[in-house]
C-alpha cells in the first residue's frame, strides 16, 4: 500500500509504503494497523495527515486497551457515507464496534476532556460505534465539506481533490496531496466543463 501522510511541521506530505499489517506512519506500539485504517475500501493509496494519528494514539494510550476501529478511510466514489464526509480525507474515525455502551461513552469522554479531536459525535448519533474526527473546520458528516484548496497546497483534502479529479476523468496526475500545475490544469479543464468561472 502506498500511504501519503501530511505532516504539519514540516509542510510536508510524506510517501510510505506498506503492508496491510503493518502499522500506519506515526501509529506508537502498533495501536492502528493499515488494514483497520483502510477498513472496506480497495484502494491501494491511502492518505491521512499526522494529527489524525497521533490523536487516535493519544486516545489509545489513556484508554489502555485495544480499540477496534472498523472504518476509517473511503474513496469518494467507494460510497457508505455523504459526499462531504471527510473519512474520505483519512481524518475521521469509526470505533469501538463490538464494544460496550458505558466503553464507547468511556472514549468518547476521554477524547473530550484531553482535547484529542476536532469533533466527537455524541452517541445518540452513533449508538453502536463512537465517531471522532481532527478536521480542520466543519465535521466529517453529513454536512462538513471539505476546505478551499489553492494552487501550492499540500494536504489530505488536496489528495482527495486530485483522486475526485481522477475518477471523472480530469486527470490530475499521480495522487500525491501537492496542489502542482497538474491538479491546476485538471481543476480548470473541470470548470471550463462545467461553466464554472
Amino acid at each position: 500500500m502506498k500511504i501519503l501522510v501530511y505532516n504539519p511541521d514540516t509542510n510536508k506530505m510524506e510517501t510510505y509504503y506498506r503492508n496491510l499489517n503493518d502499522p500506519m506512519p506515526y501509529s506508537k506500539d502498533k495501536y492502528l494497523s493499515v488494514k483497520e485504517f483502510r477498513g472496506s475500501s480497495k484502494s491501494d493509496v491511502l492518505w491521512t495527515d499526522k494529527r489524525a494519528i497521533e490523536a487516535f494514539n493519544k486516545l489509545r494510550s489513556i484508554y489502555g486497551s485495544p480499540i477496534t476501529v472498523r472504518y476509517a478511510f473511503k474513496r469518494i466514489g467507494e460510497g457508505g457515507h455523504s459526499g462531504m464526509s471527510q473519512h474520505y480525507a483519512g481524518m475521521a474515525f469509526d470505533m469501538g464496534q463490538g464494544m460496550t455502551q458505558a466503553q464507547r461513552n468511556k472514549l468518547r469522554q476521554i477524547a473530550i476532556d484531553n482535547n484529542l479531536f476536532t469533533y466527537v459525535e455524541p452517541a445518540n448519533l452513533t449508538p453502536t460505534w463512537a465517531h471522532m474526527d481532527k478536521r480542520y473546520k466543519n465535521p466529517a458528516c453529513p454536512t462538513g465539506g471539505y476546505p478551499l484548496v489553492r494552487f501550492g497546497d499540500k494536504g489530505v483534502y488536496v489528495a482527495v481533490l486530485q483522486d475526485a479529479l481522477n475518477t471523472l476523468g480530469y486527470n490530475a496526475g499521480n495522487i500525491d496531496g501537492i496542489f502542482g500545475n497538474n491538479t491546476k490544469n485538471a481543476v480548470l479543464r473541470y470548470q471550463r466543463a462545467n461553466n464554472l468561472s
